[in-house]
């Protein structure tokens, strides 16, 4: 019996009697694909449109057939079930058809940042043992001669403007076009293996997260309904990229999981091109991180017009805290509240989050419906509130576990809880602070000291753009907070500005807390999604 002929066997058994199934350890089938583009277009969603990118519309049937297209595609190259698919691609309607089509013939697609070194793509290949990779042309360019210690790639597809010459890879709209648009989803369940993504994490390899079909419907039915009430009438626009597990729900899943629509920006998101984008497209909800919102207020400050934002009811911030001073810029700018919050790649999306008309500024917010989420002492203990201790989160859309990180796995995975790494407190109303990484905090005379809480009043002085406060060895060996300054343009680093910012930090703060060392930079160094990377400054 031929491959095909074993699949259509198997297709038909799996349709039986729900008795003859389970004797056979046959569950319930779920397919994320077919949860997020086929129930859609079933329900009579075939004419409006999914995808916005550039001059181009893709309606959700289109969606459904192309999807299905680079399904048929894959299993016509032999790739099968459980197969891992490397995934380079930039914001634009080939990342949607890969991720989902793989997804609905049964492989595993991993997205990676289209922004990294040759040798990172060499680990991603090689780590993720995948068998295909769908990669940009401009990044396959870079990385063809690693070609042969690929150990485990059979087949590299690339995305062009134009049909690739190479006779050794496969041109991506060439190999699709010509294939069937019509796909029998394969038989997964809820707690199969549906996608991986890897963490940005700030030292040592990146991890392969695991998650399965059922996480992306979970994330959606918490975040993204319960608290942004999303709708089929809403447009999503994130400026985090669709490689980003931040960037995924809001640009990809969150909008066909609500039957609405998002727009693409597949080139970088300057606040330029933002507010660009924003005018022209008007969506209803804008996803950035708080880089990008002190970014794009220093731009409309110096700005000569105003923009239009008139087209969007609710802004969300991720990835890093978002400082109080930005909350209330972008409101008396806008008239718009940004809904801060806190996920992970782990999570797949945000578990603590302000809700529309109930920001407290400088907090991550509450609980979202669907999570559960404690702070607990050294040893797993429940600490009381307003206390600081470490966060541990409980919700169906947390990772099955790090691809061949045993000791990892142990560490972070605690039962139900995952360990985040990121230290909080909780408040008695139930507000949680983030307090900064397990690895950012600083012990200044024996006490913890926050680095946010610094940056976060000195953010509030007129000449700042930019601040990270790390800790810092002194001769005597003891710790220090040293602050890392950007300033906005027109303003000179001298020791009069340092004076006038320690007076600021010591009339808000406790005396103790203060950078007793400053540095005036040009930029700090950033992970691709935005975020300050202050371990970069504390081996400088």
């Amino acid at each position: 019996m031929s491959e095909h002929d074993t699949y259509e066997a198997l297709q038909i058994e799996i349709k039986g009697d729900d008795k003859v199934r389970e004797l056979r350890g046959i569950g319930r089938q779920y397919n994320a694909a077919s949860k997020f583009v086929d129930e859609k277009v079933e329900s009579g969603l075939h004419d409006k449109v999914a995808i916005y990118y550039k001059e181009q519309t893709v309606t959700y049937k289109q969606l459904q057939e192309k999807m299905n297209q680079f399904g048929n595609a894959l299993r016509q190259l032999g790739v099968e079930m459980e197969h891992r698919v490397l995934l380079v691609c930039h914001d634009r309607p080939e990342f949607f058809y890969s991720f989902f089509g793989a997804i609905k013939m049964g492989a595993v697609p991993i997205p990676v940042n289209t922004m990294m070194a040759p040798l990172d793509y060499e680990y991603f290949v090689n780590n993720s043992r995948a068998r295909a990779v769908v990669i940009q042309d401009e990044v396959w360019n870079k990385i063809s001669h690693l070609r042969d210690r690929f150990l485990y790639l059979k087949h590299v597809i690339v995305i062009s403007e134009s049909a690739t010459t190479d006779s050794s890879v496969y041109d991506y709209h060439c190999l699709v076009s010509g294939q069937p648009t019509s796909l029998e989803p394969a038989h997964t369940e809820t707690n199969d293996e549906a996608f991986w993504l890897y963490s940005s994490g700030s030292t040592g390899n990146p991890k392969g997260v695991i998650h399965l079909q059922h996480d992306m419907e979970c994330a959606y039915n918490s975040f993204a309904k319960q608290v942004l009430a999303m709708n089929e009438h809403d447009v999503t626009f994130s400026a985090s990229k669709l490689y980003f597990a931040y960037g995924m729900g809001n640009g990809m899943y969150f909008p066909l999981g609500a039957g609405g629509s998002t727009v693409l920006l597949e080139e970088k998101p300057t606040p330029e091109n933002i507010y660009e984008t924003i005018e022209k497209y008007r969506p209803t909800l804008f996803f950035g991180v708080a880089t990008l919102y002190g970014a794009l207020i220093d731009y409309a400050e110096r700005a000569e017009r105003q923009y239009d934002l008139s087209s969007l009811r609710l802004c969300v911030s991720a990835g890093e805290a978002l400082p109080a001073p930005f909350i209330r810029k972008w409101k008396n700018l806008y008239n718009l509240e940004i809904l801060d919050g806190i996920g992970s790649t782990e999570a797949l999306h945000i578990y603590i989050s302000n809700f529309p008309g109930d920001i407290r500024e400088g907090s991550s917010g509450k609980v979202v419906p669907g999570y559960e989420a404690k702070v607990v002492n050294e040893v797993g203990v429940r600490v009381p509130p307003n206390e600081i201790g470490e966060l541990l989160i409980k919700g169906d859309s947390i990772t099955h576990g790090y691809w061949g990180l045993h000791e990892e796995n142990k560490r972070k995975l605690l039962g139900e809880w995952l360990s985040t790494g990121d230290k909080y407190l909780m408040d008695d109303e139930g507000y949680f602070w983030y307090c900064g990484r397990s690895d950012d905090m600083i012990k200044v005379g024996g006490i913890w000291v926050s680095p946010i809480e610094l940056e976060n009043t000195m953010l509030r002085h007129e000449a700042v753009l930019e601040v990270a406060v790390v800790g810092v060895k002194q001769e005597n060996d003891l710790e220090v907070p040293k602050a890392y300054v950007v300033l906005k343009d027109g303003y000179t680093p001298d020791e009069e500005l340092k004076s006038e910012l320690q007076s600021l930090l010591k009339q808000e703060l406790a005396p103790y807390k203060y950078p007793r060392v400053f540095e005036f930079v040009k930029e700090l160094p950033k992970t691709a999604t935005g975020k300050i990377q202050r371990f970069k400054l504390r081996i400088s």
